[in-house]
């Protein structure tokens, strides 16, 4: 079997290629075939032939975008070594975000209570309508109660992304940034009711930002209540381009910017 991760396309001469099985819980056992794998959502893709044992049947893939908290959560997967463990729980909280070993920050991951152990990671998140909302990636050491899943619908775009190209397109705008209040006065004369604002750290060169015109110091004020940088990285991270539209400086000491991600 030929895996490319993290870059890597071919092997040595002589080198070993990893070989990948996936076995059920009727006894059966695939060979798998890799397809490509994301490190910034610790997700991959393996392609098996389910009509070489009497086909399969698949779980529906729901909607994360409805979910409330409170809601039932069952987790499936293979705790520490012991096969097909369910699990369950409920939603404890939405939209919240993580860090992947990459470092990259994952948007709108679904806080669980669900008991989640090594070896869960890749395994579903299921709602009471018997649909996948989200897969399990990670618990926090130490702590009781506090797990965390990949949301479907960010998992369904980075899913589909490997399938077609291999691995994940992601926009890119080309800037640095942070979360930074936005003074008062500033917020009045720009029009906006946003307390918080993305401040540009640094601006790549020749990059959509740059062509834009926008500036290092400059604070984007984004159309979300919350504001600040978590929604800039929010967008980019679930598009594949991004096409930044414009930037204005109406009066000194604020800026409007907007860009379009498709």
């Amino acid at each position: 079997m030929f895996v490319a991760r993290a870059g890597r396309t071919a092997f040595a001469k002589g080198e070993a290629k990893p070989a990948y099985q996936v076995a059920l819980g009727d006894a059966r056992v695939f060979r798998a075939r890799w397809v490509g794998d994301d490190p910034d959502t610790d997700l991959a893709v393996l392609h098996i032939d389910g009509l070489s044992q009497g086909g399969l049947m698949h779980v529906p893939l729901g909607s994360s975008v409805g979910l409330r908290r409170g809601e039932i959560a069952i987790a499936i997967g293979n705790p520490l070594g012991f096969e097909h463990t369910v699990t369950a729980g409920i939603v404890s909280a939405l939209g919240r975000s993580m860090r992947a070993s990459t470092g990259r920050l994952i948007p709108d991951v679904i806080q669980t209570d669900a008991a989640l152990n090594p070896g869960n990671s890749g395994g579903p998140l299921v709602s009471s309508a018997a649909e996948v909302i989200g897969i399990n990636t990670a618990i926090i050491n130490g702590a009781q109660g506090i797990c965390f899943a990949v949301a479907s619908n960010t998992a369904q775009f980075v899913l589909s992304e490997i399938i077609r190209h291999g691995y994940v397109r992601r926009a890119y705008i080309g800037v640095a940034g942070q979360t930074a209040p936005i003074p008062r006065r500033h917020a009045v004369v720009a029009g906006v009711d946003n307390k918080m604002g993305a401040l540009l750290a640094q601006i790549e060169p020749d990059s959509p930002a740059e062509k834009a015109g926008l500036l290092p110091g400059d604070v984007v004020i984004t159309g979300t209540p919350a504001g600040g940088w978590a929604p800039i990285a929010r967008c980019v991270f679930v598009a594949s381009s991004a096409v930044v539209t414009g930037a204005s400086r109406p009066k000194r000491g604020s800026v409007g910017c907007s860009w379009m991600t498709t």
